[in-house]
């Protein structure tokens, strides 16, 4: 039912979707739809809320791997990569929604995701705090900026390749983007 939801929803759009449309794409009865939704809202809600389950537990998993924290970090950057271009739909169908009307319809919705996206971040700022105890990095900044701002540096690549793939492909190396961000402009 959820993946359906999805495909409808990316392809029509939310506003456009009725819950017997998707009650009959998915092969359900629509009351068995309604058993596990109260609405299309709800159903909306929870397909968002399992794919940023989805997401959150592989970059965990990702910050949890390797002991060194420079391969922590090149593992969330290959992952969130891998992440963000194997749920395009969603992430398209995500921002569609978020720019337009229903914002405000779903700000619970989105509160939920939000505090997700801060768990991930603490995690991040986590290697970055672990690294400074274990003077493996100087402390130029609060481990949360950092993680703010690694987080930035990869949204901006992933947003760059959601427009035009073929013009911003994302790195295949997590290196590009981390010596970005290691290494910076200034020659030492």
């Amino acid at each position: 039912m959820l993946e359906t939801a999805l495909r409808l929803f990316s392809e029509k759009g939310y506003h456009s979707v009725t819950m017997h449309e998707i009650a009959r794409s998915s092969e359900f009865a629509i009351g068995t739809l309604y058993k596990f939704f109260r609405s299309k809202e709800d159903l909306y809600r929870s397909l968002m809320t399992d794919l940023a389950d989805r997401f959150h537990s592989a970059l965990r998993a990702a910050l949890d791997g390797p002991s060194d924290e420079v391969d922590k970090l090149r593992n969330f950057v290959r992952v969130k990569g891998e992440v963000f271009r194997a749920n395009v739909r969603a992430i398209r169908l995500f921002f569609a929604e978020v720019q337009g009307a229903s914002f405000n319809l779903r700000a619970g919705l989105n509160a939920q995701l939000r505090q997700r996206q801060d768990q991930g971040i603490q995690a991040l700022a986590s290697v970055f705090a672990t690294a400074f105890r274990r003077k493996r990095f100087r402390r130029i900044a609060d481990p949360y900026a950092l993680a703010l701002a690694l987080e930035s540096i990869t949204n901006s690549f992933l947003f760059l390749w959601l427009e035009a793939p073929d013009r911003h492909p994302y790195p295949e190396d997590p290196d590009t983007i981390l010596n970005i961000f290691f290494k910076g402009l200034l020659d030492p």
